[in-house]
């Protein structure tokens, strides 16, 4: 039997990591390749293999015929892919095995896969990609960007993702996804070319995190047992604190948030921390209901009007909604969204 062989490797697995039927294939017989700088072939030459590049400008057929000639002597040949797959000559292989049954010939084709993507590895894409960008020759605008330059980006592709999900569109927020995605590894970069302590990368970011998520999560990475997800949610809590060497339940917080999340944040931590609702919110203690509070707070501001008591007003209003489970900033989100709608309506 004569077989041709067309091997495709994955650009983002190591060199010369290949499965036992890749490397097979490539022992058994002569080996093409139309890169001459193929990043398989000093792993092949290390192996003994010689893999030979063919003339770029041969056209797909030609080269499907060249491994035939060399398939009839050794009774295989293989064709390393390049990067994109080399679909013009798994076209130009198929063509000639077919011409060659036709003529009487047993000639079987193969596409043969050396080696695959594992999950996650066109991350290395993403990291590759902002490398060019950021290198010389590459982007103007992107080479001028600082951390602070891209601050506004990084929330406002937020807010973005943010939308999609509250739309329910998967596919805008698989791209929205990509655009945060894109604001973590051009800061990842950013801090790859500084110098001295401050210094670090992508996979510093990603071990990170891993290291974060198996200690927080010791019921699945260790031998804790939980009840269900309210304790989970306490031992991570826990863990925190002790990791951040925080005393105070709202230490971390950070004040840049919306003003409206800020709050509800503050008291929500507050109220998980056990602290009572004197403390959190002393105008909805004194009062007979939430909506007596909140009547009680606009009374202060109709008498007073000025920031302080706009403040007391929102504040109030925030701690009268978490008793009922309502996120305010949703609440008042939704609420835009109809008045958007309806003035879209009304100019239609």
């Amino acid at each position: 039997m004569t077989r041709l062989v067309l091997l495709v490797t994955s650009p983002r697995v190591a060199p010369g990591a290949l499965t036992w039927d890749g490397w097979s294939a490539l022992r058994a017989g002569p080996v093409f390749t139309r890169e001459q700088d193929h990043p398989q072939r000093p792993a092949l030459e290390a192996a003994g293999i010689a893999a030979e590049a063919v003339d770029p400008t041969l056209p797909p057929l030609g080269i499907a015929r060249l491994l035939r000639s060399a398939a009839r002597e050794s009774g295989t040949a293989t064709w390393l892919a390049g990067a994109a797959g080399d679909e013009d000559i798994a076209r130009a292989l198929g063509e000639v095995a077919t011409q060659s049954g036709d003529a009487g010939e047993r000639l079987d084709m193969e596409v043969l896969h050396g080696s695959w993507d594992l999950p996650g590895a066109r991350l290395l894409d993403v990291v590759a990609t902002m490398d060019r960008l950021r290198s010389p020759g590459g982007c103007p605008w992107d080479a001028k960007q600082t951390s602070e330059t891209l601050a506004p980006y990084l929330l406002e592709e937020a807010y973005e993702a943010f939308q999609a999900i509250e739309d329910q569109d998967g596919h805008a927020l698989k791209e929205e996804l990509g655009d945060v995605l894109l604001q973590v590894a051009f800061h990842a970069r950013l801090a790859e070319e500084r110098d001295g302590d401050d210094r670090w990368s992508i996979d510093d970011v990603a071990g990170g995190l891993v290291t974060k998520l198996v200690r927080r999560h010791p019921h699945v990475f260790g031998d804790r047992t939980v009840s269900g997800a309210d304790e989970v949610e306490a031992n991570w809590d826990l863990i925190k604190a002790e990791e951040k060497g925080r005393t105070s339940p709202v230490d971390g917080v950070p004040m840049s948030m919306a003003a409206l999340a800020l709050a509800s944040t503050l008291q929500r931590k507050a109220a998980k921390a056990g602290l009572p609702v004197e403390q959190i919110a002393p105008e909805l203690a004194a009062a007979e209901s939430p909506g007596a509070a909140i009547a009680a707070a606009a009374a202060a501001y109709d008498e007073e009007p000025g920031v302080k008591a706009a403040g007391t007003l929102l504040w109030t209003v925030v701690a009268a909604f978490r008793g009922n489970d309502i996120d305010p900033e949703a609440a008042l989100r939704g609420r835009s969204r109809e008045f958007r709608d309806r003035l879209a309506a009304d100019s239609d």
